[in-house]
């Protein structure tokens, strides 16, 4: 296993950005067109980069950064707030900050992992990236947010499970190191859904059952009309069904799991079929979905028995093992487990 191998992935998929760049609209394709160019360059680069490298202290405190790009693409930037800096005028820098920590606080209090690699890494961000720039993406190293363009997308900022999102992919470099591509890199997009939804759900104390279950809820713009996320762990497939946008591609279940050369072999498409199971399995157990439907998440993820081209059957078996060892043999936990790969129609056995 290649440990800390650093990956571009970025919170808007690639199929939604070129159907967008497909526009009649000028403005809409235009903004489009210019986001899936940084992103290939930003892909490109990481594609030669270094491991990052840890560099940091275990602590029960986060140390952020927050950057401003000034509306330009050098990272990281101008520093405009470090820890324990007081709040400024600038709301995206506000919330940038208080993403940050509510990440590395789901992070620490409720599975006692210090920052997203476990031993304390500095967590870095930069606003304002480019012109109308419509993702959010981890470099590898760090959060980099663009504004929207203010009619298809918004500021990036806005959804605290955008920023556990993107973060946990780091979380995700740190520990599993899934490779990005097929099923195992639909498992590397669920598990930051998932973490980048407990994210939000930890910071608003809600129960499973309270949780609206969307990724990205206040993101979409004025010109999108029917949509609501960018994704729907309750209900795979219905987050948006819009003239702008299109239709939700995610599968719920592996009846209708999709077969693409494009997007890595459709990684933010897939990713819908683990969305879903967990999110069977945590309202099935019902309370607060970090306690144990998460537990079981994250002993799979730092358990150090995944494989790095994991498929879904793999990471589902290993859940099945981890409730087991968690919760024991005969417990409800077990069980819901069981019960949310089989609504999926992902084997465990």
């Amino acid at each position: 296993m290649t440990p800390h191998t650093p990956v571009f992935c970025s919170i808007v998929p690639p199929h939604v950005l070129e159907r967008l760049a497909r526009s009649d609209n000028p403005a809409h394709a235009e903004a489009a067109r210019r986001t899936l160019a940084v992103d290939v360059a930003q892909r490109t680069a990481r594609a030669g980069a270094a491991p990052a490298a840890p560099s940091g202290e275990p602590s029960d405190g986060p140390r952020r950064t927050v950057y401003d790009a000034r509306n330009r693409t050098e990272l990281p930037g101008v520093k405009v707030r470090g820890e324990g800096d007081p709040a400024g005028q600038d709301a995206t820098v506000n919330r940038a900050y208080a993403g940050l920590g509510a990440t590395f606080d789901l992070f620490l209090k409720a599975f006692g992992h210090r920052s997203i690699d476990g031993a304390g890494m500095p967590l870095l961000a930069t606003v304002h990236y480019d012109v109308k720039y419509d993702n959010a993406f981890w470099n590898g190293e760090q959060m980099v947010f663009g504004d929207g363009d203010g009619e298809l997308f918004l500021d990036f900022t806005l959804p605290v499970d955008v920023i556990g999102h993107e973060l946990a992919h780091g979380f995700t470099q740190h520990t599993s190191n899934l490779a990005y591509y097929g099923q195992s890199g639909a498992l590397n997009e669920s598990v930051s859904d998932v973490f980048g939804s407990l994210v939000k759900q930890y910071a608003l104390g809600q129960t499973a059952d309270q949780a609206d279950w969307l990724i990205g809820a206040g993101l979409l713009g004025p010109a999108v009309d029917r949509g609501t996320a960018l994704r729907s762990m309750k209900a795979p497939g219905t987050a948006y069904d819009d003239d702008v946008l299109g239709k939700d591609p995610q599968p719920a279940t592996m009846d209708d799991y999709v077969r693409t050369s494009s997007d890595n072999g459709g990684v933010h498409i897939n990713s819908g079929i683990p969305n879903h199971a967990f999110y069977v399995l945590a309202t099935e157990l019902g309370g607060k979905a970090w306690e144990r439907a998460g537990r079981i998440w994250y002993d799979v993820m730092t358990g150090g028995t995944l494989t790095e081209e994991a498929r879904f059957s793999e990471f589902a078996r290993a859940t099945v093992a981890s409730a087991r060892r968690l919760f024991g043999d005969g417990g409800d936990e077990v069980e819901a487990v069981l019960k949310a790969w089989s609504v999926v129609g992902v084997p465990t056995s």
